[in-house]
């Protein structure tokens, strides 16, 4: 019986696995993707899978694309940040809020609280670090003003993604991110 021989592509398996994570947990939410179905949609075994990113949660953050964007939206200057913000997050929504991981997240509250809390956590956590490199010290109170900033996606999320309602639901996607960056210049950089 011959064997087919083994290949080992590290990265390609990465990607491969994130890619699957993405569509499993788009699909099915954070609760109903399971580790096997991932490994499955990526043809790779379950045992890779958790060698790679350790358990169910971290793969979840490791495939949140608004975090992988931060590293391209946040870095410039600190009075365009706003305007890179609210653009980037309205056109991340716009082209697959479904599958976003917020979306699902956020749809998994009512499953697992106590899980969603700590991926909610992580995810601040993430975006503190990130936003703290822009803001530096030129900014007071930026931990609050990154929980300002968080919560306004959260409920633009829920009002126009999860569950559409009032104006912000019916907004061309251009208006919505010319008032999303008059918000976001006040949370972050007003006195």
């Amino acid at each position: 019986m011959s064997r087919r021989p083994h290949r080992r592509d590290p990265e390609g398996h990465r990607l491969a696995i994130l890619d699957a994570a993405r569509e499993s947990f788009g699909e099915k939410g954070f609760a109903g993707a399971t580790v096997r179905d991932i490994a499955g949609r990526a043809g790779v075994t379950h045992g890779l899978v958790l060698r790679q990113f350790g358990t169910k949660e971290q793969l979840f953050l490791a495939a949140v694309p608004g975090h992988r964007e931060l590293d391209r939206t946040i870095p410039g200057d600190r009075e365009t940040l706003p305007e890179r913000v609210a653009a980037a997050f309205v056109e991340r929504m716009e082209r697959n809020a479904a599958g976003d991981p917020l979306v699902v997240l956020l749809r998994s509250i009512a499953a697992d609280q106590s899980v969603t809390a700590g991926l909610l956590e992580a995810m601040a956590t993430n975006s503190l670090e990130a936003y703290s490199q822009v803001l530096g010290d030129t900014v007071p109170d930026v931990p609050a003003r990154v929980a300002m900033l968080g919560a306004q996606l959260i409920g633009i999320t829920v009002v126009r993604y999860i569950a559409p309602t009032g104006p912000l639901a019916r907004m061309p996607a251009d208006e919505l991110t010319h008032h999303l960056t008059r918000v976001l210049r006040q949370i972050l950089l007003a006195d």
